[in-house]
């Protein structure tokens, strides 16, 4: 269970990600993070400034001068940053399931918020609802970006439970095995700016 946000070390990690492309300022690195959320979000100015004077600090980045930008402050990332980045992708790599939580937490609330009769949200004014109807639209959202990057969509009838433990049976085995297409794939493909929506 989450017990925060996003997981911890996130903008860090994306911020790593995208300096190892290439040079980039900061605003460009949040317009960047807001592209590849699909323009549902944006991490505030102030993280990733802090972000990258300290990446500063620690040898992690460098800033680097563009004639034709002599005002802007970019950043580069060093081979200490690149060490840094390996270090990071393993440490996301483990957070899977607190993304999971974030995303199956926010929507059980919203959920709640529209069937719940603890709550009484008006949402007269608003764009969106909290609604069957607005509910139905986030699925139908969340699985036409799971066919997107994914391939198509199969229904899971398993449980929570048995659907973990069958997890934790079979992906050690495909992983011994060498099935490492899907894996790779995955890998390759970049993120996408939400075209699904």
């Amino acid at each position: 269970m989450r017990k925060s946000g996003p997981p911890k070390g996130l903008i860090s990690y994306l911020v790593l990600e995208l300096l190892d492309e290439r040079p980039r300022y900061g605003y460009e690195i949040l317009g960047e993070i807001t592209e590849i959320s699909g323009g549902h979000w944006e991490p505030s100015y102030g993280s990733v400034y802090p972000i990258l004077y300290k990446f500063e600090e620690k040898g992690v980045a460098e800033r680097v001068e563009r004639a034709d930008e002599p005002d802007r402050k970019y950043f580069a990332l060093t081979d200490a940053g690149r060490e840094e980045l390996g270090e990071k992708r393993r440490e996301i790599g483990r957070e899977a399931k607190d993304f999971g939580d974030v995303v199956l937490g926010f929507y059980h609330l919203y959920a709640a918020l529209a069937t719940d009769d603890r709550f009484a949200v008006d949402d007269t004014d608003g764009d969106w609802g909290f609604s069957e109807r607005y509910s139905a639209w986030i699925v139908e959202q969340t699985i036409r970006h799971h066919e997107r990057d994914f391939g198509e969509f199969e229904r899971i009838e398993a449980t929570p439970a048995e659907f973990h433990a069958d997890a934790a049976e079979t992906e050690p085995d495909s992983a011994e095995s060498g099935d490492t297409d899907s894996a790779e794939s995955e890998e390759s493909e970049p993120a996408s700016s939400g075209a699904a929506d």
